[in-house]
């Protein structure tokens, strides 16, 4: 294996580079994760037979993204299509491809890393529709609580404007309005933590009275973008919920109502 790093030194030069450990060599890329973590891949043999992979690393960061515990249909048909175009394939979570006798291990390992980028590039395509996932998993969690509830409801407030609320649910002690906050992007945090406060206090007719409406504000953290002032700014007229603890954000959707 020794000649391995040999052969990556003289054909792919400086940019790559490789260790050799417990019998499998190590290829550091220049390629990026979308994080800016670099791809690593990993030469292994065993019968003769010399097999390229990534150890899965590449989908086990894909899933580190969100919290929802396996990919969606349409998520596996991307990285299956990935797989597919690069000729690349998809076995117990790794990417990988056998290297032949005649085949050259610079294109081999160029076309695992492609492959590996193209489907950790799938994330950009998550995060763009982030509001929508989120609120889907959202919708999940609710039915498998049993708890009743109606999706993109439209209230009219105070100033004659009508907001699109993404749950009203009705649990046994209290009814509830949810705002889901949800962007991948630190830029566009503000508009979005902005528009909710706006919402709240536009509604804010609905947290009076015999049947009072909770409001909450579930705020997607699984994605560092939010500062304190964001959370501050919507706590102050609504209650502050996390996705990263769908268990706490169950039990206030089923709190009674104080007092």
């Amino acid at each position: 294996m020794s000649a391995v790093c040999e052969q990556i030194r003289r054909e792919m030069g400086e940019l790559f580079s490789c260790t050799e450990s417990e019998g499998q060599v190590r290829i550091r890329t220049p390629f990026l994760l979308p994080d800016g973590d670099v791809f690593d891949l990993y030469l292994q043999r065993a019968d003769d037979v010399v097999t390229l992979s990534d150890l899965g690393e590449t989908l086990r960061w894909l899933r580190m993204q969100t919290i929802a515990q396996k990919r969606s249909a349409r998520q596996q048909a991307l990285v299956q299509d990935v797989c597919l175009t690069h000729g690349v394939e998809l076995f117990r979570g790794m990417l990988l491809l056998r290297i032949g006798p005649g085949d050259r291990l610079a294109q081999a390992v160029i076309r695992l890393a492609e492959a590996c980028v193209r489907v950790a590039d799938l994330w950009f395509t998550f995060r763009s529709r982030m509001a929508q996932t989120v609120a889907d998993e959202v919708e999940e969690l609710l039915q498998e609580r049993q708890v009743p509830y109606q999706r993109g409801e439209r209230l009219l407030g105070r100033s004659g404007l009508a907001w699109s609320i993404d749950f009203h649910t009705r649990a046994p002690g209290r009814s509830s309005l949810v705002c889901v906050l949800a962007t991948g992007s630190r830029g566009a945090a503000r508009s979005v933590t902005d528009h909710v406060v706006a919402t709240w206090y536009d509604l804010s007719h609905l947290r009076a009275g015999p049947e009072a409406l909770r409001f909450l504000s579930l705020f997607d953290d699984t994605a560092d973008v939010w500062t304190e002032e964001d959370f501050r700014l919507v706590g102050d007229l609504s209650e502050i919920a996390r996705w990263s603890r769908p268990d706490e954000f169950g039990a206030l959707i089923m709190a009674p109502a104080v007092g």
